[in-house]
């Protein structure tokens, strides 16, 4: 049996469709920052980890091919919020439940905007984190239901000012585990997992919201229209884009290596 680590976030849900009753897999659910944790501390074999984190284990993990939360333009729920002109950024308070957006966010506002705000981690308060920073970076469900113009704020989509800088997709998370703890065979039922969540966006936006028509139909968009969930070349190249950049900043070590379970059995998946 697999410890599989997953994200509780609307997002993610699509990947783990059918999972549960999976009796390979023993499934449990935590926010991101968690998920990472779990897994460097080999608590967890397999986890939905944030992309950054994939270089902050203490050994090499593996990617499992194909399966990967993405987007390629406005991504809706990884946001930076403020009352100011991005350059005049001083301080911003991040998610304490992210590790790849914080580094997306350190990232854009060094290289777009040119500032390097001091950071503070709060938990995803939008109201909390303005009263003690200029800027908040929000993600998950919070910054997707967040009414950013009732509270008279800019909202900058992280995911829409990547691509439209790059001109690449942008990789959030994908399944990354230790040495040896993914057969060929689970890599394809993680694959046929996120095919099939896929194909029922629709139910696991119902199931969901299951007492919010008006969540709902904001999830089936955002499902629909928002997130990509396959590891293609492009995608593989905006990671290592991702991965250059943190590095550049020392955030992260990079020695130009993406290693994948048994690539040679995955193909194009």
């Amino acid at each position: 049996m697999i410890r599989l680590g997953a994200v509780g976030y609307l997002n993610a849900r699509p990947l783990v469709f059918g999972l549960e009753a999976d009796p390979r897999f023993e499934l449990r659910y935590d926010i991101p920052s968690e998920c990472a944790r779990l897994l460097h501390a080999h608590e967890i074999d397999v986890g939905l980890i944030p992309s950054i984190e994939y270089l902050r284990g203490p050994r090499p993990y593996g990617i499992v091919a194909g399966p990967a939360v993405t987007s390629r333009g406005p991504v809706a729920s990884v946001a930076i919020y403020t009352r100011r002109e991005p350059r005049d950024i001083r301080t911003i308070a991040m998610d304490s439940s992210s590790r790849t957006s914080v580094a997306l966010a350190t990232i854009l506002l060094r290289r777009e905007f040119r500032v390097t705000p001091q950071t503070v981690s709060m938990a995803p308060d939008v109201d909390t984190m303005l009263a003690a920073a200029d800027a908040a970076l929000i993600i998950g469900d919070t910054a997707l239901f967040y009414d950013h113009r009732s509270a008279g704020l800019q909202k900058i989509d992280l995911g829409e000012m990547w691509t439209s800088k790059l001109g690449l997709p942008f990789v959030y998370a994908f399944w990354a585990g230790w040495p040896r703890a993914v057969e060929p065979q689970d890599a394809e039922l993680l694959q046929r997992a996120r095919d099939a969540g896929v194909a029922h966006a629709d139910e696991v936006a119902a199931a969901y919201y299951p007492d919010d028509i008006a969540r709902q139909a904001v999830a089936r968009r955002y499902l629909h229209d928002n997130i990509q969930y396959f590891l293609g070349a492009e995608e593989y190249e905006g990671l290592r884009e991702f991965y250059r950049y943190a590095a550049e900043l020392d955030l992260v070590a990079f020695d130009g290596e993406l290693r994948i379970y048994h690539a040679e059995h995955h193909g194009a998946r």
